[in-house]
């Protein structure tokens, strides 16, 4: 993966030199008149983030995922060391560094939040030793949060133990990754978070909000069946999606084993439909299409008809990895 690693900003330092690097890369910044750090209460590192790029990455995704991470920063300013391993071992290679910063103004001209990037580039046979390297990058006293992309083989991540361990969450993202990946027997499955159900946090509170004003035992009495059809686009999210309605309906009473999903043709590739069916008239629909941006309610629990058009939308890729991390 060097071509991710040469993809990515930021000046290549010694490895053994990387605190040194950020120092006089924040020199170089200030004298070039751009923002940088002015004391120590600038920095006010608040997370570590380890972004680990598998390999069915590629240099354009690379950037993309970095980009994300930047935007992420400049919130919550971090300390990101992101892993580039180098999936072939016939050349000889060694670990190659670089580090990246910026800083920005936040609510006031006195709020500066900046943030520190270091990237690794490493073949296999060094993965025994990163865990060493990847301690020297973190902040001490901070909990570290570790986002998976892209890996292409689950048992590889044994590798990684130390901090799918250490993390105080672990991040993946169901829609671009292998589905034994999201059924990995994670070490500590209670901190893993799923990046496309994090996304769908808008679709989830606009569906709750609508159902929560009827009362729970109106819902859940009769319910023969959930069906959500949806586009090839959005089948991570779908399936996330219905998972969490089985939940909900379940805590309200109703079966859990009466839903059904299906990918049918002339649906839009970003479009939702769901409806509940009842043993009598009641019922309940939405419809939603990501690329037009409007969602559409259509349901009667036996109390009168209610329609109503609603905007939809995903959350922004730094907006979901925020979701996944913090709540």
């Amino acid at each position: 993966m060097p071509e991710i690693f040469d993809a990515l900003p930021g000046i290549e330092v010694p490895v053994g030199s990387i605190p040194d690097g950020l120092s006089k890369m924040w020199e170089q910044t200030a004298s070039d008149g751009k923002p940088a750090p002015e004391g120590e209460f600038a920095m006010a590192i608040q997370v570590n983030l380890v972004l680990h790029l598998g390999f069915k990455t590629d240099a354009e995704d690379a950037v993309r995922q970095f980009d994300t991470a930047v935007k992420f920063s400049r919130c919550y300013p971090s300390r990101v060391v992101v892993l580039c391993p180098i999936a072939d071992d016939s050349t000889p290679s060694e670990i190659r560094a670089k580090v990246y910063g910026e800083c920005s103004i936040g609510k006031s001209r006195d709020d500066t939040r900046c943030c520190e990037f270091v990237m690794l580039s490493y073949p296999r046979y060094a993965r025994t030793h990163l865990e060493n390297q990847v301690s020297i990058c973190l902040s001490t006293d901070l909990p570290i949060y570790y986002w998976v992309h892209k890996f292409s083989d689950p048992s590889k991540l044994a590798d990684y133990r130390y901090l799918l361990t250490a993390a105080k969450r672990v991040l993946i993202d169901s829609a671009s990754s292998a589905l034994d990946g999201v059924e990995y027997q994670w070490p500590v499955p209670g901190i893993v978070r799923d990046l496309a159900f994090a996304r769908l946090l808008p679709a989830r509170r606009s569906i709750g909000q609508f159902l929560g004003r009827y009362p729970v035992e109106v819902l859940a009495r009769g319910l023969k069946s959930i069906r959500l059809s949806h586009g090839v686009a959005v089948a991570a999210e779908a399936r996330v999606l219905l998972a969490w309605l089985n939940e909900r309906v379940a805590a309200c009473g109703a079966s859990k084993e009466a839903v059904d999903i299906a990918q049918p043709d002339g649906i839009g590739a970003r479009a939702f439909d769901l409806s509940f069916s009842y043993e009598d008239s009641r019922f309940f629909s939405w419809k939603a299409d990501l690329d037009s941006a409007h969602a559409f309610f259509d349901a009667d629990f036996g109390s009168g008809r209610n329609s109503m058009t609603t905007s939809i939308s995903l959350l922004s890729p730094e907006g979901a990895l925020s979701e996944a991390m913090f709540f």
